[in-house]
């Protein structure tokens, strides 16, 4: 994983165990079936068979055996393979290859709930509210509004809607909530973002009415 426009690093995992030269060995990466990433040829960084999004936005750790792909964007996600082939009596042979799978994170901006409502408040009306976030990937998998009174909180599931910027391919969420005004008690109402397992979840401040 790593954070949108930042430096993420993909490990190839191989162990050198026979202490090979890095003279004798041809290294490269590449995304797919065709975009080479990066190429050390014997000892030397080259740069002709190279695509062209990766032209001076990577360079290979040779002690790590990891690739560092700078200013990371979201079409870069995807899999990728590296492949170290060996200078045997002249004809290269293929002594290792490795795959990882890049996937890009960017942070969604804190839920805000907005009223949608004007005019003073009277029970049992009906109260329209929106949460939105911004700015985030990747898509996240659902938003709940949570309405605590007293010692309860009701975790109530609506419709999130979802939309991709064409440009930067990040997402912007907004849900509705439309609920009855209370008569007696104070309800506080706020949003949870839920992400994904591995990347937790996001609350709005609450809103007390």
């Amino acid at each position: 994983k790593s954070f949108l426009n930042h430096t993420a690093y993909l490990s190839c995992y191989f162990p050198n165990s026979q202490k090979t030269d890095i003279k004798d060995l041809r290294v490269f990466w590449q995304k797919g079936a065709d975009e080479v990433v990066h190429e050390v040829y014997y000892g030397q960084e080259k740069h002709d068979n190279l695509s062209p999004k990766y032209i001076n936005r990577t360079k290979m750790d040779m002690d790590k055996w990891t690739l560092q792909l700078l200013h990371a964007e979201i079409v870069d996600e995807g899999q990728y393979m590296c492949i170290i082939q060996h200078r045997d009596k002249g004809s290269p042979k293929v002594i290792h290859k490795s795959e990882c799978l890049l996937h890009i994170i960017a942070n969604y901006s804190q839920p805000e709930i907005a009223w949608l409502h004007t005019g003073e408040l009277k029970p049992n009306e009906y109260l329209n509210l929106s949460c939105s976030s911004s700015g985030g990937y990747p898509e996240p998998k659902q938003m709940i509004w949570l309405i605590s009174h007293e010692d309860t909180t009701d975790r109530l599931m609506r419709h999130m809607d979802v939309s991709q910027d064409a440009v930067t391919k990040l997402y912007n969420v907004t849900s509705r909530l439309n609920i009855t005004v209370p008569t007696k008690t104070l309800i506080n109402i706020s949003c949870l973002l839920h992400l994904g397992e591995q990347l937790g979840s996001l609350v709005s401040v609450p809103v007390g009415i």
